[in-house]
């Protein structure tokens, strides 16, 4: 089966109704990740799905599918799928983990550290203010960005990661060839270009409501963990973060007046156990050991002469685009002769290499969590004894 016919099957099984990511990701673990395998299953034994799936499965629409291969075949498009070594691993552990994900853009910030920063639509100036600092200061700790794109505070957090140059990732409860709301429209193709925006969803997929709790899940899924900046009650953020939690992601929580019934959402959070911060640093530190596992994670997993995808998948080779050879990218080439032996601080590497400190910031992230470099006391830095620029 070539490439064109592997991601046919895929996206007929993805679009099979009643089938969902549980029961697709079920069937490859019992045919060993041969997509193939599981829709020639389907087609035999579809029963328990009803009369849509039936149908579906013996008369797909051709129009539908060759819309979809047309929306892959653009620059910068791929399905992301789960029996891919460059899956993300953080989200195989969560309620319903997706069985493949449409990405718009650079699909390996993925896998980078995220944080996300979520909360209400109709936020204040203030709340706005805040979403936009917090994002500015996270990315240039080396952090990456991600919401749902919403109005208010998701839109404020990935339009100042963008304007500070680094990575945002956006979520969204449409397919990837739709911006919800309309008038994130910019937005969307900027997180596209300079991101990387993800849904579950196929193209052509409208906003509905039960669509946003099951996208919310995968923004705490891919974040090491959550930060809501004002939320209502009956706020959708509160959602996310029950979500986080329950996933074992940290929670964080912005505290406002008491006159603000926009605070009450985060003051709940608080009474529940989420951490209350006031400035960006306090999530970095909080969160280090987790990005640090991660990679850990990342380098077991890519390391090795294979990857492997899901359980029961077959041992697939390595994507090259997430090997992270450092001789190979002439940017951290750079990076680590300028950095030498002896301790450097960001604003010297700022000045030796030209790179800005919210770019140097991530690749340095990137070099301690693949234990290249190691970060000492002062906002200084140091290459280790195996961190040659040759790999």
């Amino acid at each position: 089966m070539d490439g064109t016919d592997e991601l046919r099957a895929w996206l007929i099984a993805l679009r099979t109704p009643g089938l969902g990511p549980g029961g697709l990701r079920e069937r490859l673990t019992a045919a060993g990740g041969d997509i193939e395998i599981v829709l020639a299953r389907l087609r035999r034994d579809a029963w328990g799905l009803g009369e849509l799936a039936r149908t579906w499965l013996a008369q797909p629409d051709e129009a539908r599918l060759a819309t979809d291969l047309a929306w892959l075949a653009a620059p910068g498009h791929r399905l992301l799928r789960c029996t891919e070594a460059d899956f993300p691993p953080q989200l195989e552990n969560i309620p319903q983990p997706p069985a493949a994900l449409f990405v718009a853009g650079d699909a390996s910030l993925l896998l980078f550290p995220q944080v996300a920063i979520v909360g209400a639509r109709n936020a204040s100036a203030a709340g706005l203010a805040h979403a936009r600092a917090f994002s500015r200061a996270l990315v240039q700790a080396g952090l990456a960005i991600t919401s749902g794109m919403a109005d208010g505070i998701d839109g404020a957090a990935h339009a100042a990661a963008l304007d500070a140059g680094a990575a945002t990732l956006a979520v969204v409860g449409t397919g990837p060839d739709r911006a919800y709301p309309r008038k994130h429209h910019g937005l969307a193709r900027r997180i596209a270009m300079h991101g990387a925006l993800v849904s579950e969803f196929p193209p052509g997929t409208p906003a509905r409501a039960d669509h946003f709790p099951r996208r919310n899940r995968l923004i705490a899924g891919l974040a090491l963990g959550t930060l809501v900046i004002e939320a209502g009650l009956q706020s959708g953020s509160l959602i996310t973060a029950r979500l986080a939690g329950e996933q074992g992601r940290e929670v964080f929580a912005l505290p406002g007046s008491i006159h603000n019934p926009l605070a009450r959402g985060c003051h709940r959070l608080i009474r529940e156990g989420a951490r209350l911060v006031e400035s960006a640093t306090e999530i970095v530190e909080i969160l280090a050991p987790a990005a640090r596992l991660l990679g850990d994670e990342l380098a077991a997993r890519l390391g090795a002469e294979t990857g492997h995808g899901m359980a029961g998948a077959p041992a697939e080779k390595k994507p090259a685009s997430c090997s992270f050879q450092y001789s190979e990218n002439p940017e951290y080439r750079q990076l680590l002769l300028e950095l030498g032996y002896e301790p450097a601080t960001l604003d010297e590497l700022v000045q030796r290499t030209g790179q800005s400190a919210a770019a140097l910031s991530s690749m340095l992230l990137m070099l301690e969590l693949g234990g290249r470099i190691e970060s000492l006391p002062g906002n200084r830095y140091q290459r280790l004894p195996n961190g040659s620029v040759a790999d």
